[in-house]
């Protein structure tokens, strides 16, 4: 797998891409992986697999990244407000010695649940790193886009060519939708006011309704006197033509 991801770099090098850093997920960052694309002058940002059989060299100690987090959480270091630690480490690949700093990030606002994202971007700043590997979410959504609506993995096509093909045209009509939804210059909503405005209004009383109509009107006739006597002798009519038991609650509300 991670061949014909290097494959593919290759190849997006090939037809002429710049591109600086190589993002990928927990699948694919391994040390070999990192080395292989400094290799091809990439810097690499992914995030890494706790995997207790991957030892860095941090201080002249190997270690795996939970034992290096732990040693981390026993220093006197602080936490800062968008990341828990950064350090930087040492591996070996093939007698090659690479430098990569890794950045532990709190998973959901948990101390004891965490994320390592490493680069072999030296100079990027730990915050720099978080908003990087974060674009990582929007290939994320591109497959959730392609698999529910685009129909990605729902072809009985069997040849390699022909697959390529499908893949194409589900990725040509996601572009198409992207870029219709960047181009859309229509009114957003504010907040939940759309939601509010399609909720249904609580039931009220009639007796409730009828007064605060009244009310509403009376105000409407001291603003215009001329009209205040006519209004008077509606109202006396509309509450003689009442139910007695209404003209009661009108009275009390």
């Amino acid at each position: 797998m991670n061949d014909v991801a290097l494959e593919l770099v290759d190849d997006a090098i090939t037809s002429g891409i710049k591109a600086k850093y190589v993002l990928f997920d927990s699948w694919f960052a391994s040390p070999r992986m990192f080395a292989e694309l400094a290799k091809r002058h990439r810097d690499g940002i992914g995030m890494l697999k706790k995997n207790k059989k991957v030892y860095f060299r941090y201080r002249g100690r190997e270690m795996d990244v939970k034992s290096l987090y732990q040693l981390l959480r026993r220093s006197k270091w602080s936490t800062k407000s968008d990341y828990l630690y950064s350090s930087v480490v040492k591996f070996e690949v093939d007698g090659n010695e690479v430098t990569m700093k890794l950045v532990f990030v709190s998973k959901r606002g948990k101390t004891d649940q965490y994320l390592v994202l490493a680069t072999t971007k030296l100079s990027l700043k730990p915050a720099e790193i978080i908003q990087m590997y974060g674009r990582h979410w929007q290939i994320e959504c591109y497959f959730k886009v392609a698999k529910q609506y685009l129909q990605f993995d729902q072809t009985q096509i069997q040849s390699y060519d022909s697959l390529c093909g499908h893949l194409a045209m589900v990725m040509l009509s996601y572009d198409i939708l992207a870029l219709t939804q960047r181009e859309n210059v229509d009114d957003r909503t504010l907040g939940d006011l759309f939601y509010d405005y399609g909720r249904p209004l609580p039931d009220i009383k009639i007796a409730q309704a009828l007064s605060w109509l009244l009310k509403m009107i009376t105000g409407l006739g001291e603003k215009f006197t001329q009209i205040n006597d006519i209004l008077d002798s509606i109202f006396v009519e509309f509450k003689q033509a009442l139910p007695s038991s209404l003209v009661r609650l009108l009275d009390n509300a």
